[in-house]
């Protein structure tokens, strides 16, 4: 092997102001989805939003954090999900294709948010009912985006970068 081939290392260290921020938006986030669900008896929560938050606060910029992505993507996989459940039955298979199905979808609609894809999990796992895809899907992938766009004005940082 020559000495000029290029291997890619670890990505730089963040700023600690980035890392700090990033952090805080994770705890809002997460903390409002949280309450509205424990405390208010709301169901906005669901497994995947605490990959989704790392992404939309962490990584603000990129497609997959913005509102396009993130509440387009859940909210199709969860219907992915939940219709192939329907339709299909609870087995390995029908669980394959309702996670590439999801992933076709997203791809195709340009809606694709990587934690999205644990939705059809999710839902064959609880055996979860058609609904689950407008709560907590929907409900809380938009609630998450609020909370976002609050928290990104009030610390200075743009968000999103573009909506649809």
């Amino acid at each position: 092997m020559s000495s000029s081939t290029h291997r890619p290392g670890p990505p730089p260290r963040p700023e600690w102001t980035h890392l700090g921020l990033s952090c805080l938006g994770v705890f809002a986030a997460i903390g409002a989805l949280a309450y509205a669900t424990f405390d208010r008896s709301i169901l906005v929560l669901a497994g995947s939003f605490g990959s989704s938050t790392v992404i939309l606060f962490a990584f603000e910029g990129t497609h997959y954090a913005q509102p396009r992505g993130l509440i387009g993507g859940h909210f199709l996989s969860a219907l992915v999900g939940v219709l192939a459940l329907m339709l299909l039955g609870n087995s390995w298979w029908s669980l394959g294709l309702a996670v590439a199905g999801a992933t076709a979808i997203m791809h195709a609609t340009r809606c694709m948010h990587p934690p999205a894809g644990s939705n059809p999990v999710v839902i064959f796992l609880a055996n979860a009912p058609w609904t689950f895809a407008f709560t907590p899907v929907l409900a809380g992938a938009s609630l998450m985006v609020l909370v976002a766009i609050l928290y990104f004005r009030l610390s200075g940082r743009r968000y999103p970068v573009y909506w649809w």
